[in-house]
């Protein structure tokens, strides 16, 4: 547990879990409309833009510009926005979250995520069930484990980006504005093999509602190594990585800036370095 600034005992964060939780909700339901509306038979935008590829494009852009959306709102002020479970455990692993705070966040974004696609029925109906309600689903062709690996990458790429810019003073403040467009291309060019989640709460939400989740293991486990992964290459003992994707300088309580030296991913660097 990570403890606050003075030293003394870590205690819960309150406002913070139920900003996650709100903020997931929000993600879940705005992306997973973007989702319906952009796939569901029959609906403008199939007609609009009937390749597949581009529909992806512009979902990815959507679902990422909510994301960033939602970091530049109060909701990433006062918890930073992470709204999905690997990119709390990531910050975790860069030594900037505390491991209580990471698994409280990763409760409340589960609710979050479940709430969000609860809603979804009401609004869409039979649009939404022609899709499943934007759940994801390895294809075919990739089978379960293409799509760990697809997950694997595409979140590697997302958490990456994320760490990389956090642990650098200068990209920080660009953050929200490099997630729309790096969103746009994951999804563009990874959705086919497993739907590119890189979120274990948004895959989870909506597999509840279409009773899809004997497949929830390729969407923890894909995006969990992805994360991890993207920690142990980003993270550098002399940085300070920030666990915000905006409003940096907020952080009364020193919650959210950690040393990196500090961090696991900079341990377990140091103990393959000597080993």
């Amino acid at each position: 547990m990570k403890p606050r600034a003075g030293g003394s005992r870590w205690v819960p964060h309150w406002r913070a879990y139920a900003a996650e939780l709100v903020g997931t909700a929000l993600l879940v339901f705005v992306g997973l409309s973007f989702v319906i509306a952009d796939f569901a038979p029959g609906l403008a935008v199939a007609h609009a833009l009937p390749g597949a590829l581009a529909r992806r494009l512009l979902t990815g852009f959507l679902f990422g510009g909510t994301g960033a959306l939602l970091a530049l709102s109060p909701v990433g002020r006062v918890s930073g926005a992470h709204l999905d479970p690997v990119l709390s455990w990531g910050f975790w692993l860069a030594g900037s979250l505390g491991a209580a705070d990471a698994a409280l966040y990763s409760a409340a974004q589960v609710i979050g995520a479940v709430l969000g696609a609860a809603a979804l029925p009401a609004a869409w109906g039979a649009a939404g069930r022609a899709v499943r309600f934007g759940a994801t689903l390895p294809s075919a062709s990739a089978g379960p484990w293409g799509a760990v690996a697809g997950e694997v990458a595409a979140t590697f790429a997302l958490v990456g980006l994320i760490l990389w810019f956090s642990g650098h003073p200068r990209l920080r403040r660009f953050t929200p504005a490099a997630i729309p467009p790096l969103v746009s291309l994951v999804v563009g060019l990874e959705a086919p093999f497993s739907g590119a989640s890189m979120n274990p709460a948004r895959s989870f939400g909506p597999a509840l509602v279409a009773h899809a989740l004997p497949q929830m293991w390729i969407y923890i486990l894909g995006p969990s190594v992805g994360a991890a992964l993207a920690a142990f290459a980003t993270v550098r003992p002399g940085r300070v990585h920030v666990a915000k994707l905006a409003h940096h300088a907020h952080d009364p309580l020193a919650r959210f800036h950690g040393p990196a030296a500090d961090s696991p991913a900079a341990a377990a660097l140091r103990v393959r370095r000597t080993g």
